[in-house]
This record gives C-alpha cells, sequence and structure tokens, in this order.
C-alpha cells in the first residue's frame, strides 16, 4: 500500500511540474498569438511609421495612394501623412479606381472630405500629373498595393509619375509592398516594344515576380527615367511569399479582384474578356469562373480537366452576370478551383482556354483579340496558326531567361 502510495504522489508530483511549465509558455504563447504571427511582413508604410516618417521631415510631399495604402492597424496613408510631424502633405493623386478603389471608370479630381486637399485623377483626362498639380511639391510617394501583372494599371502610373518627377527634379519615394503572386515566378511573353500603353508600359512578361519597390528600380533604370528614386523596403518578406503568407490583411486592389484566388488565375483569366468571354465580371467571384452565352461549360470544363493542367480543377458552372459583358443573360460557364496555388501556371491556363474555344467554336472566339492585353504578336500568330500551347510557351523561355537575368540586378529581397 505504501508503494502504491509512493508511486501516486510521484506522478502526481509529476503532473504538478508538468502543468506549471505549460502555465509558464502559455503567456509568452497567448502574447505571441496577440500580436500577430511571427515574422508578419512589414510594408513600406509601416517601416516609415517605425522610423517616425523622418525621411521625409521638411518635405512637401504629393501622395499617390488609394484605399490599399493602410498600415498594419488599417489607417490610411493619408490619414498618417497628414498627421505627420515635419511632413506637408500637400495634395492627392489617385489611378484607376480611384482614391476609395470604387470607381469602374475614368473619372475627375476631387476634393478629399477627410484633409480637404485635392485628390487628383490619374485616370481622367490625365494619366499623369500636369504642371499644375505639382506646384508646391518637392516629393511625390507612392503607396498602392499592385496585382503583380503587367496589364494592372497601377505600375503604369507610378512609372508616369515617376517620368514627371525626373522632369521636374522631384524626389520619388515608393512604399513597397508585397507581389500577390510571389518573386518567384514570371510567365508569359513580353510585351513587343511597339505596344505600350497603360495596361503595358514596358516591355515585361506578364507576371514579372518583381515588388512595386523593386519594379520602380527597374523601370528607372532599364526605362532610363533616372528620377530621384528612394524605395522603403519591406521587412520579413521573401520572394516565395504568396499574399496569404505575409500575415497582411486582404483588401481587394480594385472592384473585381476581390479575392486571393482569384488574383492567381486573373494574369490567364483577364486576356479572354476582349474575346468575348465573360471572365466573371458581375457575379460574386470575378476570375474564378468565365463563360459565355454560346458557351458549353460542361464540355469546355472536360477538356480541360483531360489536360490535368497543375494546381487546378474545373467544374461545370454556369452563371448569369447582373453587370458588365452579358449582363442578364445566362452563360454557360466553368468554375476554377485551385488546388496548389504555387503550381499553377495562369497564362498557360489562358492559351490552353483559347486554344479549346476557337477550336469548339469559330465563329464566336477569335484568337487575334486578345492582341490587346497579351501584347505580343508572335504569341497570338502562333494560337491564330494551331500551335499547341506547350509549344507558344516554350518559344517564350530564351525571352524570359533574359529578363530574369536582368530583374534580378534589382532585388531587394530574398
Amino acid at each position: 500500500m505504501a508503494q502504491f502510495r509512493f508511486a501516486l504522489e510521484k506522478k502526481l508530483s509529476a503532473l504538478f511540474v508538468l502543468s506549471f511549465l505549460l502555465t509558464l509558455c502559455a503567456p509568452a504563447h497567448a502574447s505571441q498569438k496577440k500580436s500577430g504571427r511571427p515574422g508578419r511582413v512589414q510594408t513600406g508604410l509601416d517601416v516609415l511609421e517605425a522610423e517616425k516618417f523622418a525621411p521625409l521631415r521638411g518635405k512637401h510631399v504629393g501622395l499617390i495612394t488609394n484605399h490599399t495604402g493602410l498600415d498594419a492597424q488599417g489607417r490610411s496613408s493619408i490619414e498618417l501623412f497628414f498627421h505627420a510631424p515635419g511632413v506637408q502633405l500637400v495634395a492627392l493623386f489617385s489611378p484607376e479606381h480611384g482614391i476609395s478603389g470604387r470607381a469602374d471608370e475614368k473619372y475627375s479630381s476631387s476634393k478629399d472630405p477627410t484633409t480637404g486637399l485635392t485628390t487628383y485623377s490619374l485616370y481622367g483626362e490625365s494619366l499623369r500629373p500636369t504642371d499644375e498639380m505639382l506646384v508646391g511639391i518637392d516629393t511625390l510617394v507612392f503607396d498602392i498595393q499592385d496585382a503583380g501583372v503587367r496589364f494592372y494599371t497601377y505600375t503604369a502610373t507610378m512609372a508616369y509619375c515617376m517620368e514627371e518627377a525626373a522632369k521636374h527634379n522631384i524626389a520619388f519615394y515608393v512604399l513597397d509592398r508585397p507581389n500577390l503572386l510571389g518573386g518567384e515566378i514570371i510567365e508569359g511573353p513580353i510585351l513587343d516594344s511597339d505596344k505600350t500603353s497603360i495596361v503595358g508600359y514596358f516591355p515585361l512578361p506578364i507576371r514579372y515576380g518583381l515588388t512595386i519597390g523593386e519594379l520602380a528600380q527597374f523601370f528607372n533604370a532599364e526605362n532610363h527615367i533616372n528620377c530621384d528614386l528612394h524605395v522603403i523596403a519591406m521587412k520579413n518578406w521573401h520572394r516565395n511569399y504568396f499574399f496569404e503568407s505575409t500575415g497582411i490583411r486582404w483588401v481587394p486592389p480594385s472592384p473585381n479582384l476581390r479575392t486571393v484566388k482569384g488574383s492567381i488565375v486573373y494574369p490567364g483569366i483577364e486576356i479572354l474578356q476582349n474575346a468575348g468571354v465573360s471572365v466573371g465580371r458581375g457575379t460574386e467571384t470575378p476570375f474564378e469562373e468565365f463563360g459565355a452565352p454560346w458557351m458549353d461549360g460542361f464540355a469546355v470544363a472536360d477538356k480541360l480537366n483531360a489536360i490535368h493542367l497543375p494546381g487546378l480543377r474545373f467544374t461545370d458552372q454556369p452563371f448569369i452576370p447582373v453587370s458588365g459583358l452579358y449582363a442578364g443573360q445566362r452563360c454557360g460557364g466553368v468554375g476554377i478551383r485551385i488546388t496548389d496555388r504555387a503550381a499553377v501556371r495562369s497564362v498557360r491556363v489562358g492559351l490552353e482556354i483559347a486554344v479549346i474555344l476557337q477550336k469548339q467554336y469559330p465563329k464566336n472566339f477569335d484568337p487575334a483579340k486578345l492582341l490587346f492585353l497579351i501584347s505580343n504578336s508572335e504569341t497570338i500568330r502562333q494560337l491564330q496558326a494551331g500551335v499547341a500551347p506547350e509549344q507558344i510557351v516554350a518559344s517564350w523561355s530564351t525571352d524570359l531567361a533574359n529578363f530574369d537575368q536582368t530583374r534580378r540586378k534589382y532585388f531587394l529581397y530574398k
């Protein structure tokens, strides 16, 4: 009996020690959980705040931003700059979709209700700051979340502003933010040099694998802008990070790019719209589905699944858009399911869809109309000639290897 009591007391003592150790560990664990993920990414805005805006003290600032310019606490860069000690906020500038990110067409300049400052439209009568807009400004600051895709207009807006900064001897600061698609994968054809526009500022592939700050350095050197450029780099961001890895709260960068999933397939699905395919605008899940009244969603999904594209599955998913292309019409549709985001090659997906639609619906689908966003004549020629998608992708390899070698000169992160 005594031996049994001794053994029991020994076990209870061990349990007490274990419980005590767990109690000691609990506050540290709870504190870590409360403060956010270990290694949470700090954006350029967060870093600038931590520095108490020291690099911009004494400056007269024009802030290029929109609803995505938020810090880790959800405060807007407009609010933070307006109250930053030693910083004079002179004017605001906003890209496509406006300062609130809700406009789906061109818009005019207006007054910001909170600060009383003028918000100049860079997606209206002018796509770049005019001489009048820049009066009294010695520094331009860019703080916008882009999509990591060549034809997303925010990057061209940044480049146009950099050009004007260079002309007017104005310093240009980029508060860096993550590339939604990470910094490793590059994909798609290089833009033809004679097809530059707001949806294609410079010869890049569709997925270029650079942060907005790295891209600014690339543009400044490779396009010989030569503005007085400063990038406030992020902390804790790594090239293999998709957006979900950052710990940053998701804010849709534009009205239809609503989800992280949509952002992954966006580069390949968006190119289809100009050829008469609904890409889900006017539905709850843009870019996660596509279709048209003339399309058999079940048949197209079946053909896509037979190809076994990495990281994706396709389902029959009819839909009726409430706005945009085919508003109010029932579309035979295909839903896109992501099973492995790192494996997805979205531009290849767009080509595979184009080939199927060209064969099945030649009267309804014209691949020549894809040129608007693909912006590479040779790729379109190959599509029209019936070249297999894997061969088209292979034809990009030399150009992509050359681009990759160049872009690495501007890496700020591993």
